[in-house]
């Protein structure tokens, strides 16, 4: 439901905030005054598109936003909004768009910059505008089989069978992609198996390269390695003065001292430290130098081995360094790339079998989809039936009596398959959703066809057969799942009864729905919860649109005018109390007080 509109900068508002309740809000005022604009305004807010020139002069930018309130029942556009990460506090939304003089636009629903595609599918989920500046969802095919659905009770089967239809597709297409895959499975199976055998031949071990880089660079200098460690050995435990010798003598020494002079023994108890670790270091280090040797051919084989793995693995693995350098690969992308293959190995060898398997569960769900389609459409049928009956009663009071209303539920085509009575072999098409296609068809006058509701020239006609779908649909209360409803040319061409006909059913409606109907008509602005005036002001030699809130006299004054053009006239203003009288008996002491 729409709760608050702010409008700035748009046309002829400067700045326009309007607090909305529920029910039947009636917006009217002269001829020129800005109700349109209004219309227009909140069209672009719902998604039309953006023209530069409803930017009002002097102004560098137009905005409009609103707060938005959504039902807990509507969970189409709570799922939308949840699938894009929008959260609706306290399932409430903000809506803002704006356009520049430069033609650039932006828009955000809550804080989250949205397209205007994705604007228009949102606002599509809450609102419907009829009218001049058009918004009407009932006009897109792909939304009839949606209403049928709802209005006929089928929403869950239809889903069950969508979901199936997308797990035949699946299906279908592995079936495909291993079809095409047999003509090259030979040529990919010995490649594989050549890849596995020149792997394990190679016998390779995980870190494997990195060890052999460590010894190939102890190799390449090995005399240096030697020399260095001779002089490291030396030094630390074979000279007279070696580090080992002299950390003995200063040991010996501190603990005589520390024998006379406490405060020493923790200088003391350090050195003790690092003589016991001078001796380990000097164990470890004579260890090493013995165990140096130098054999003639290994750096060879170490290089060689390496060039190995390093085209394997630039061949079957990854590489993460050149060809030489500490760390170069990892051998386990290899060996992961071996265990790969063996899997593709085992699928492509039972391909047959899958495909077998494929075969089979496809032709169950052909069959089961089969089923669940010719149900699903003789329950539509039904259904379109009923709704067809229902919305044609209803345009026959609302001024059209030779009107016709049906819901074509066509097959959406033939294929072969089994025998049909021409003898040729005949199958329904499946798609997502079942297997027809559901048409809204309307006929205005007698004697015309029924054609599609976008071939339907008059706007106050089209906005009669919206009101008469959305009555038959409300009526339902889960069936048209849009919460707010705005007619803009609904009284286009009625008077009298048809007229009365027609607040009767937006007054119906709007006990379930939120309706916004723009009107010229007394008889149909007497029935509203709420009515709003739309006025012109000019002061500073600028003109601009303002609305006003009616009630008691005001209002009073408004029907009056409405009525006979003249607000204060004696005749108008009784007929006025006449209606007011009639519709609206809780205003009548406040009206004649």
């Amino acid at each position: 439901m729409l709760e608050e509109l702010n409008i700035r900068n748009y046309a002829l508002i400067d700045n326009l905030s309007v607090s909305f309740e529920g029910g039947l809000t009636i917006l009217t005022g002269e001829t020129g005054a800005g109700k349109s604009i209004i219309v227009g305004a909140l069209s672009f807010l719902l998604g039309a598109k953006a023209d530069p020139a409803v930017i009002r002069t002097g102004s560098e930018e137009a905005s409009v936003s609103a707060v938005v309130s959504i039902s807990p029942d509507n969970r189409d556009v709570l799922d939308w909004l949840a699938g894009r990460d929008i959260a609706a506090e306290d399932r409430r939304i903000i809506v803002r768009r704006n356009i520049k003089t430069s033609g650039r636009s932006s828009i955000y629903l809550q804080d989250v910059p949205v397209s205007r595609n994705d604007l228009e599918q949102c606002m599509g989920l809450l609102f419907d505008l009829h009218g001049q500046h058009s918004h009407e969802s009932l006009l897109h095919k792909e939304s009839h089989r949606k209403y049928l659905d709802r209005f006929a009770g089928l929403e869950e089967e239809a889903a069950a069978f969508n979901g199936l239809f997308l797990q035949l597709a699946e299906k279908k297409k592995a079936l495909e992609t291993s079809t095409a895959n047999e003509r090259d499975r030979d040529a990919r199976l010995e490649i594989l198996r050549y890849s596995i055998e020149e792997i394990d031949k190679a016998a390779i071990k995980s870190g494997e390269s990195r060890d052999l880089e460590t010894e190939s660079k102890r190799l390449a200098s090995f005399e240096k390695l030697a020399g260095y460690t001779n002089a490291a050995a030396a030094a630390m435990f074979e000279d007279e003065g070696s580090v080992v010798s002299l950390a003995r003598r200063v040991r010996a020494a501190l603990e005589n001292a520390a024998a006379i002079d406490g405060d020493l023994a923790a200088k003391q108890q350090r050195m003790a430290d690092l003589y016991y670790e001078a001796e380990d270091m000097a164990e470890e280090l004579r260890a090493y130098r013995d165990a140096l040797r130098y054999e003639p051919g290994r750096l060879e084989e170490v290089e060689e081995r390496l060039a190995l793995l390093y085209r394997l693995r630039k061949k079957y693995g990854k590489l993460t360094a050149q060809k030489g350098a500490a760390g170069a690969g990892d051998e386990d992308s290899i060996l992961a790339y071996r265990a790969a293959a063996e899997a593709e190995i085992d699928a492509l060898s039972n391909a047959g079998e899958n495909r077998d398997k494929l075969g089979a569960e496809i032709a169950l769900l052909e069959k089961d989809l089969t089923g669940r389609a010719a149900a699903l459409g003789a329950k539509r049928r039904a259904g379109a039936a009923k709704l067809g009956e229902g919305i044609t009663a209803i345009l026959k009071s609302l001024g059209m009596p030779n009107a016709r209303f049906a819901v074509g539920v066509n097959p959406r085509g033939h294929a072969e398959g089994t025998q049909g009575a021409s003898g040729r072999r005949t199958a329904l098409v499946i798609g997502p959703w079942g297997a027809e296609e559901v048409e809204f068809l309307i006929s205005a006058n007698a004697g015309e066809p029924l054609k599609d509701l976008s071939r339907i020239a008059s706007g106050g006609e089209l906005s009669r057969v919206m009101l008469a779908v959305k009555t038959v649909l409300a009526g339902d209360g889960n069936a048209d799942t849009q919460e707010t409803l705005v007619f803009d040319e609904i009284d286009t061409g009625i008077g009298g009864e048809v007229a009365l006909a027609v607040g009767d059913y937006l007054k119906k409606i709007g006990g379930i729905k939120q309706i916004f109907c723009v009107t010229h008509l007394a008889s149909i602005a007497v029935r509203a919860d709420n009515h709003l005036k739309v006025e012109k002001k000019t002061g500073g030699g600028r003109t601009t649109t303002v609305i006003s809130v009616l009630s008691g006299n005001t209002l009073r004054g408004e029907i009056a005018r409405m009525l006979a053009g003249d607000a204060g006239g004696a005749a108008a203003l009784a007929h006025a109390d006449e209606l007011l009288g009639k519709y609206k008996e809780s205003l009548i002491p406040e009206v004649r007080g």
